[in-house]
């Protein structure tokens, strides 16, 4: 089947050692089976590192070293593996991050995940989102659900609208799918973010700037609107009904006002550096994004 991509996509390429947020820090690494199996045949110097370094209870893993760092990530902030055995010999999770997939009734859909700082870059600075474009052929076929591309090229086509403010442009996306975060007060949502799971506890009292007020911050509109962009398309494709997609819709315009609310009021991090932290802490937690996603089903 065929393999789609935002325009955009092409143009992520790993920085590795320049990386100041690297995901071989702090992030349990867990090894395939097929790479497992890889690993253990595997020959030369490095490969007994390699095989001493895997944990292999309950899910096979990486065990992490001081500072919860990757046991195979140098000084310079390079991955071992790579330099010794090259990359071939990458577990599935290291050779595909940020990359997410999507399969759909007319192929797959692959994108970038904010919560890598360089793949954040591009997506914040592109205007490339509403391109979707095949990029070659890729095994499997195509799923028999639900196909929502209409919907999301028409929320798109809202978002595109440059001749009207971007405030006038959220309430058209509100009123056309019946879903909007202000059916909960503030105060509500704030403590739902209370008492989610953050991976740096002093995120917990950052997120509590959230309003869903639609005052938009000065300069903010582009980043605002290519996120939004960027979520729809991660979190709404997979969706296999109607009710499915607005709840995953109220899960993308309650992050566009989360971001908005930290770019605000959090001035001394750049609006890229808060888009990376609330994807990391909200998108990357199936915990926090399923229960953002139940309050809006319980409104449904």
């Amino acid at each position: 089947m065929k393999l789609y991509a935002p325009q955009y996509y092409k143009d992520f390429h790993c920085i590795a050692d320049r990386c100041r947020h690297s995901c071989c820090v702090g992030w349990e690494i867990d090894v395939d089976e097929d790479t497992l199996r890889k690993y253990a045949v595997l020959t030369g110097s490095y490969a007994s590192c390699i095989r001493d370094s895997i944990d292999t209870t309950d899910s096979p893993h990486f065990r992490l070293t001081a500072g919860e760092r990757c046991p195979h990530l140098n000084e310079q902030g390079l991955c071992r593996i790579i330099l010794t055995c090259g990359e071939d010999m990458l577990c599935d999770i290291c050779r595909e991050h940020p990359r997410f997939y999507n399969d759909t009734p007319y192929g797959r859909e692959v994108g970038l995940g904010m919560a890598c700082e360089e793949a954040c870059r591009i997506i914040l600075s592109s205007d490339g989102y509403a391109d979707i474009e095949e990029t070659r052929e890729v095994y499997g076929e195509p799923t028999e659900g639900w196909d929502n591309s209409q919907i999301r090229a028409a929320l798109y086509d809202i978002l595109c609208d440059h001749d009207r403010p971007y405030r006038q442009r959220l309430e058209s996306i509100y009123a056309a799918v019946a879903v909007r975060p202000s059916f909960q007060t503030d105060e509500d949502w704030q403590a739902l973010l209370t008492s989610l799971e953050y991976l740096d506890d002093a995120h917990r009292k950052m997120f509590l700037a959230y309003t869903s007020d639609l005052t938009v911050p000065q300069g903010a509109e582009k980043v605002l609107e290519r996120a939004l962009a960027y979520y729809i398309y991660r979190h709404c494709t997979a969706a296999e009904n109607e009710s499915e997609y607005r709840v995953a819709l109220g899960l993308c315009l309650f992050c566009e006002r989360l971001l908005s609310a930290l770019i605000a009021h959090c001035t001394q991090l750049s609006a890229f550096e808060l888009a990376r932290i609330l994807s990391e802490e909200i998108e990357y937690s199936i915990e926090n994004t399923e229960a953002i996603k139940a309050i809006f089903e319980a409104n449904m």
